[in-house]
Order: structure tokens, then sequence, then C-alpha cells
């Protein structure tokens, strides 16, 4: 039996991770656990792709267990997701952790601690007056290595990084050990141009299954439009078409766009991981993805076999 304790699988968006890992928790006898930033909200169904649908009777953790409209960080993420995955540990099942958020795999694959920052009105107060361009400045000088990009183009997100950055400087706390990881990581990976088209289509289907009414109702609920735009890519250019500030012609083409440069900064970001020392079998979507992940499996001695 290998020491390895957890499958994780990553990738850009629209790359079929969530369908590559039902299967193998249908034919590893695992559960599921997001590692999506905006699946954790209630709500937010069509716009962040979750394909419910899709999992059948796999258990999942960690999909909608946040009310839209507040703010769910890599911190909670973080502390929830090792919770998920002792309980998983618990019943005897292997935790398959699954999802496109860089800073969310990281924080479980690299293990860095992270820890509770209060808001500081004091701070804030002094903040208000800097410009962007200065808060950036600011946030590069605590943190050089910023990861997340909205960080440094979203003048609360600035502000947040800032107070974060400098709370962590200031927290003395004896923080409990992490639980002891041993993950084996598989990335599906696709040409650039078919990942494109993955997106569009995708993309349109959302359309067609009713991702503006979705925005719609969200804002209608309570959930502000500065708060629908702070969620980024559908939210962002949806809320913007719903105010009149785009045509339906022009939101459609710019979110087109918008996703595929997401896409890029993602798999950037994984490029980064492996750098770090993230080891990553990337397989290919094209291809028979599980069976190759499954033939992975088998060369690591996972200590699982593969009922195709």
């Amino acid at each position: 039996m290998s020491d390895h304790n957890l499958l994780v699988i990553l990738g850009a968006t629209a790359g079929g991770k969530t369908g590559l890992a039902v299967k193998t928790a249908e034919n590893f006898a695992g559960e599921i656990i997001s590692a999506d930033s905006r699946q954790v909200y209630r709500g937010m169904d069509l716009g962040t792709g979750k394909d419910l649908d899709e999992y059948g009777d796999v258990p999942y953790h960690l999909i909608d267990i946040a009310d839209p409209g507040s703010e769910y960080n890599v911190f909670q993420f973080q502390q929830d997701c090792f919770s998920a995955i002792e309980s998983v540990w618990q019943r005897q099942k292997i935790p398959i952790l699954c999802g496109g958020t860089g800073m969310y795999l990281d924080a479980v694959l690299s293990g860095y601690r992270l820890v509770a920052v209060p808001e500081n009105p004091q701070l804030r107060a002094e903040l208000e007056h800097d410009t962007d361009g200065a808060l950036r400045e600011k946030l590069l000088q605590l943190k050089p290595d910023q990861h997340n990009k909205t960080n440094l183009e979203e003048r609360s997100r600035l502000i947040r990084a800032i107070e974060i950055a400098v709370g962590e400087q200031n927290l003395s706390v004896d923080l409990p050990p992490l639980p002891k990881i041993s993950p084996l990581v598989f990335g599906l990976h696709w040409p650039r141009e078919v990942l494109r088209k993955r997106i569009a289509l995708r993309l349109d289907q959302r359309f067609a299954a009713g991702m503006i009414d979705e925005v719609k109702q969200l804002h209608e609920s309570g959930v502000a439009w500065e708060k629908l735009e702070f969620y980024g890519l559908e939210y962002r250019l949806i809320a913007q078409y719903l105010q009149g500030k785009l045509n339906r012609n022009d939101m459609g083409q710019k979110l087109r766009s918008a996703i595929c440069q997401f896409a890029k900064r993602q798999e950037t970001f994984f490029r980064r991981m492996e750098k770090r020392g993230v080891k990553i079998n990337w397989v290919d979507g094209q291809g028979d993805p599980f069976t190759e992940l499954c033939k992975l499996v088998k060369s690591y001695e996972f200590g699982l076999s593969c009922q195709q």
C-alpha cells in the first residue's frame, strides 16, 4: 500500500475535471472535495459550473456551504478542506480534491500556515486616502509574490490583502499541526485552441440554461450589484449587462475572452506550483484520461484497482 492518502484532480476551467473526479470516485470508493472558490456559494450554480447532476450518488464536500453575498476566503477553505479530508479518512474512503482555484489547492498541497486576520479599522482609514497605485506598491512590498491577480486590480481586495499581510506579521499564535497528507496529483491538459472551443461551447450551454436569469435572481434576492461584480467573470459581466452598462453581444464576447484569459492564468499558476515542488502527473484530456489516471495510480502502487 502506498503512503499516498489523497488524490487530487486539477486543471483549467471547462477541462472536464468534475467528470473525471466522479468516475475516479465511483471506481475507487472515494468522496469529492471541491477546490473552487465560487462553488461554495448557494444559488450560484450555472455561473460557477457546479454541474451537480454529474455527481450521481458520489458524496461531495465544500459546495453550497456559504450564502451568496458573503465572502469566503482561502483561510476558511484550508480549515474546511482539512476537516473534510479527515472526515473522509474516518469513513475509510479516499478523498479526491478536485478544482481549479490555484490558491485553494496550493494552500492544502503546500501546507503553508494561514491565520485569521480581523479587520483593522485604523489601518483601513489610513489606506483609504491612498491611490490604487500606492496600495499596489504597499502590497507588493509586504508580499511580492501575489498569486491572486484580483488582489492587485480591485481596491477593496487591495485593502483587505494589505490588512491580512500586516496582520500576519503582527500575529503570534501557536497553531495546531496540519493533517499529514501525501497527495497524488493529476492535472487535465488540453491544447490551448481545443480548450478555447470547450469554453465557448460550455458558455453557450450555460446561457441557454438560464445563467442570466440566475444572476438576476441573485440580485433580486438581495445580493448587491457590487458584490456580484466582486465574484468576477460571469457574475461581473452579466451584472454589468443587467445594469445596462454592456449590450448583450458585447457581454458575451467579453465573457468568452475573460474566461479564456482566466484559464491561461490557471495554467500559469499550476506551472508555478510545479516549480515550487508540487509534482503534477498530467493526463491528456483529448484521450482517455481515466485510463491514463488508472495506469499512473497503479505505477505508484496506490493500493487501488480500477474497475473499468
